[in-house]
């Protein structure tokens, strides 16, 4: 039997997400700041969006029933479009033409003379844009700044190039000293000689190969008496471990001193700073702007959308107008213009929706997590996101891009939507808690501890026991490094 190629007509059905809802998937799982860049972005590049004035916006919120008016709005605005498409390329007319006499020189001349006036320099006489803008001092700039203020040989200063361009934003020099004179071709006492005047730049212990030498370059440049430095050092260089368990006791018999003076010592050695290049830090802070609000007003909790600062749009009334009323615009461009009055007002549909999806979700939240609310994490409730998901009336996945990237901001403090969705565990009375409730209890178990005679984790399952919570010494132990807590040996202090 020979074998051949054939082709052949299949007919079958296939589920195709069209762009549109692509666009109102993706707008779900934004947060609030990357919505709000998406929609200057759409400003910028669909000229039929607008953005309303505030004074506009004023007004509107005024009727309680605006969102309904806009929707409305803006299906018909869909319906004409349509419309509009399928007499594209025909010439129609009874179409109405643009009023006679228009001035379009003095409209554009009044629109042009708003706002205030600047007189024009010459070109040569304005600033470049490099030379307006400034940009923090780095951590490598202010290195450098200090080599070219000391006295150091031409050779030297490229050592110390060379240095200075291996120490990362923690201060430490993560090149060997055996690496950077192979890479120069320099003797190493050479580059050890450099090194040691690096390291007498600010900050303090900057240049150093690892903490100890880090934490001993600091204590060298506080001018302490010698033999308190010796004493300092020899703890950091050989008492390392005790000084984590604060085991002052077992310091004082080593070194042939008083608990009080290797009290001192710790102190002394806790306060210096184990990245010296962390106050040069370029990391920008990332401040959190929740999405909702929640007040109590009264015996019941008020969800609010927060929208401040986020822009409202509308379709231009121009570019409609231009539509309806002209029918000398050639057909290319009456095309270009319906198919963004669609994207326009597919926007402004799926943000909307998003808005509505956002706050039904939330309110659900609250309605779960209302004993939350009134009591603390203790009363904190298992859920999944099936449970909202069949209270909103939604799939599972929306709720979960829904919640994705959102913060809600209640009376006591703001928190994450991922949050309030934990699994359970269930208590001896038979009654379901969340996995949060627990690690917060073990927390708590922990600071309440004896630190001579910490817990270990069979005995902190046997105190949640006593508090109602049966679960293993396994479940104890990832919960509690989850927490970011050391092990009852780590926790043990000898005083």
């Amino acid at each position: 039997m020979a074998i051949e190629i054939k082709q052949t007509a299949k007919l079958a059905q296939q589920a195709i997400i069209t762009p549109q809802l692509q666009q109102a998937i993706k707008l779900l799982q934004l947060s609030r700041m990357e919505l709000t860049a998406l929609i200057q972005k759409e400003l910028v590049e669909n000229p039929l969006l607008e953005e309303v004035p505030e004074e506009e916006e004023a007004e509107g919120k005024e009727e309680s029933h605006a969102v309904e008016v806009e929707r409305a709005k803006e299906e018909n605005i869909e319906k004409e479009a349509d419309r509009k498409i399928e007499e594209i390329g025909e010439r129609d007319t009874n179409l109405q033409k643009e009023p006679m006499g228009f001035e379009w020189e003095n409209y554009l001349g009044i629109y042009n003379e708003a706002g205030l006036h600047m007189t024009e320099k010459p070109p040569e006489d304005l600033p470049t844009y490099e030379t307006t803008l400034s940009q923090p001092v780095t951590f490598q700039d202010h290195l450098l700044w200090q080599l070219h203020l000391s006295e150091f040989a031409d050779d030297e200063k490229e050592i110390a190039v060379e240095i200075i361009g291996n120490i990362n934003d923690d201060g430490y020099l993560v090149a060997t000293v055996e690496e950077i004179a192979s890479r120069l071709e320099v003797p190493l006492g050479k580059v050890e000689e450099v090194l040691k005047k690096v390291q007498r730049f600010d900050p303090p212990g900057v240049g150093a190969r690892d903490l100890k030498e880090c934490l001993i370059l600091q204590i060298n440049q506080l001018n302490a008496p010698p033999e308190e430095a010796n004493k300092i050092i020899k703890v950091i260089e050989d008492h390392m471990e005790d000084l984590e368990r604060s085991n002052y006791t077992n310091i004082a018999k080593k070194l042939k001193i008083s608990v009080d003076e290797a009290r001192h010592i710790a102190h002394v050695i806790r306060n210096l700073e184990p990245k010296p290049g962390r106050q040069y830090s370029s990391a920008e802070p990332e401040y959190i702007v929740p999405d909702v609000y929640v007040y109590k007003l009264g015996d019941e909790y008020v969800v609010v959308l927060n929208e401040d600062g986020m822009p409202k749009l509308r379709i231009s009334d121009f570019y409609r107008q231009r539509l309806l009323a002209s029918n000398d615009t050639a057909p290319e461009a009456k095309e270009y213009i319906v198919n963004k009055m669609h994207q326009a007002a597919w926007l402004i549909r799926s943000i909307h929706q998003r808005q509505r999806t956002l706050y039904k979700v939330a309110a659900s939240i609250v309605k779960f997590q209302r004993e939350f609310l009134d009591h603390g994490i203790s009363h904190l409730k298992p859920l999944v996101l099936k449970d909202v998901a069949e209270d909103v009336g939604v799939h599972e996945s929306t709720v979960s891009r829904v919640t994705a990237n959102k913060y809600m901001h209640t009376p006591r403090g703001i928190f994450e939507f991922k949050f309030f969705f934990s699994a359970g565990l269930k208590k001896e009375e038979g009654d379901w808690v969340a996995s949060e409730t627990v690690r917060f209890a073990i927390r708590d178990i922990i600071n309440s501890e004896d630190p001579r005679h910490p817990l270990n984790d069979e005995k902190i399952a046997e105190k949640l026991k006593e508090r109602g919570f049966k679960i293993a010494r396994r479940t104890v132990t990832k919960y509690r490094e989850s927490l970011n807590i050391p092990p009852s040996s780590k926790r043990k202090r000898f005083e």
